[in-house]
């Protein structure tokens, strides 16, 4: 007889995601085991739980998933996770806290479905955000030019030395956008602009858009009004705007969503995963084919 599946829930948070545990349960997860405040420290018990009360044949009938709002704080729980680890005594893991992995790998597959990264120009706006540097490791990976974007010049430069330290050759380069005008320089020649700020922020100008000539895909993270590509609507999805094909944070979704369900699934193969950013794009990509 198998064994049930079952999930255990790891946020940072007073209180675990209810969105992670209704995509847990649309999975056909049989047992969610949700915490809350969960810290390196205390994660411990909870993996040795997980690790311990099956045996070897059945392990992989039991996974963990790191979510909450705080991806810093999702990112010391997963390095807390692997070190419960030894030898074949280990469950696979997971990490999408805030989103953040299956957002960015939806984003930069949606660009690639219209223009071939390798060797194209990207301009990442608000790029030091979890959405962001993330975005830029994947890209990297694929051969883009990768324009690290963000107010504050020194934020840009940071964040494309942590890109840098994963990643050895990535093409970046950091720029600040304070200004339309900066924003405009930093746009210019690009040939894919992605845009994850914060809700309700907006980055760039209709004007400043439809300005620039070499632009082919305009993709808007953010769902919450004023949009932070203007003119980009939530919905659109390879919609024709302005001599660029835009999506906006909806339009991306649905390959979010579809990339989510198929990686919380992989989980249940082997018990040897360890789903991060690059994983979960791989898994992405082998939806797209």
């Amino acid at each position: 007889m198998a064994k049930p599946i079952i999930l255990l829930q790891l946020d940072a948070d007073p209180q675990p995601s209810a969105f992670d545990a209704i995509v847990a349960a649309d999975c056909g997860v049989d047992h969610l085991l949700r915490h809350h405040s969960v810290t390196p420290d205390t994660a411990r018990d909870l993996v040795h739980g997980a690790m311990f009360t099956r045996g070897p044949e059945d392990l992989r009938h039991t996974a963990i998933f790191i979510g909450g709002s705080d991806v810093a704080a999702g990112e010391s729980l997963l390095a807390a996770v692997r070190e419960c680890y030894f030898g074949p005594v280990r469950v696979s893991v997971m990490l999408d806290a805030n989103g953040a992995n299956t957002t960015a790998a939806a984003a930069v597959l949606s660009a690639a479905r219209h223009v071939e990264l390798d060797g194209a120009t990207v301009l990442l706006l608000a790029a030091t955000g979890p959405v962001g540097l993330r975005a830029a490791r994947l890209l990297a990976r694929q051969g883009a030019r990768v324009r690290l974007a963000s107010r504050n010049a020194h934020r840009a430069e940071a964040a494309c030395d942590a890109v840098r330290r994963q990643i050895e050759g990535a093409r970046l380069s950091a720029h600040q956008t304070a200004t339309e005008d900066e924003t405009a320089a930093a746009l210019d020649g690009a040939g894919i602009v992605i845009a994850a700020g914060a809700a309700g922020v907006q980055l760039l100008t209709v004007q400043t858009r439809e300005q620039c000539a070499s632009l082919q895909v305009a993709i808007d993270l953010n769902a919450v009004p004023p949009a932070g590509l203007a003119g980009v609507e939530a919905t659109d999805k390879a919609a024709a705007r302005g001599g660029a094909v835009c999506y906006g944070a909806i339009g991306v979704g649905g390959l979010k969503m579809k990339i989510h369900k198929a990686a919380l699934a992989r989980l249940f193969e082997t018990n040897d995963q360890v789903l991060d950013a690059e994983e979960i794009y791989a898994i992405g990509q082998a939806l797209s084919k």
